[in-house]
């Protein structure tokens, strides 16, 4: 089984905000794929496909972004899930807004998400999407990643998304090597 969990915060107020790219792009994939993200457990909401006979569970944690080991530590423990089956998709300030990066067994960078993860799995040997969300230099970093995306800054995500929309399938068939490969590219996934 894989896990792929969008990180976030629950409620209306983070929609449309860059801490909540996670969230996001789950929900695209979940709309495009026609998969059912209605099913709720261990403070999650989840919904459930396959890949050539492997199931995938993708998860949006409602415990808020700060809280979000405790939600992947249930997940992990209760389905047996392999520290090399998980994948994290979250937002990062140090990457321009259109750039994604494949990381694994990579530092937190600051972000309490991951660090709260890394803490409840007592490791970061796992892989992570980093969606790039830049940095308004003139916001407070808490501010800017609660307050909501501009406009033509939604545009550029819906690019993003666009390509992104295959992940599952990749993280299912393609090395860590591959998928750095493919997604790591020097200029944002939209311009490159």
């Amino acid at each position: 089984m894989k896990l792929i969990v969008g990180l976030g915060n629950p409620g209306k107020e983070y929609d449309n905000t860059p801490h909540n790219v996670g969230f996001s792009l789950i929900d695209y994939i979940c709309n495009n794929k026609n998969i059912d993200l209605t099913k709720k457990q261990f403070n999650a909401i989840y919904g459930v496909t396959k890949i050539n006979d492997e199931k995938i569970m993708l998860i949006k944690p409602l415990s808020y972004m700060n809280l979000s080991g405790d939600v992947v530590r249930k997940y992990v423990d209760y389905f047996k899930v392999s520290i090399d089956d998980i994948l994290i998709i979250q937002d990062d300030l140090d990457l321009s807004l259109g750039r994604v990066k494949i990381v694994k067994n990579s530092s937190s960078g600051g972000h309490n998400g991951i660090k709260d993860i890394e803490k409840k799995l007592n490791t970061n040997d796992y892989m992570r999407l980093k969606i790039g969300i830049g940095n308004n230099c003139l916001y407070d970093a808490r501010d800017y990643v609660l307050s909501k995306f501009s406009l033509n800054d939604q545009k550029k995500l819906l690019l993003v998304y666009e390509k992104l929309n295959n992940i599952l399938e990749d993280f299912c068939l393609l090395s860590l090597e591959q998928m750095k490969n493919k997604y790591n590219k020097h200029k944002g996934i939209i311009e490159g």
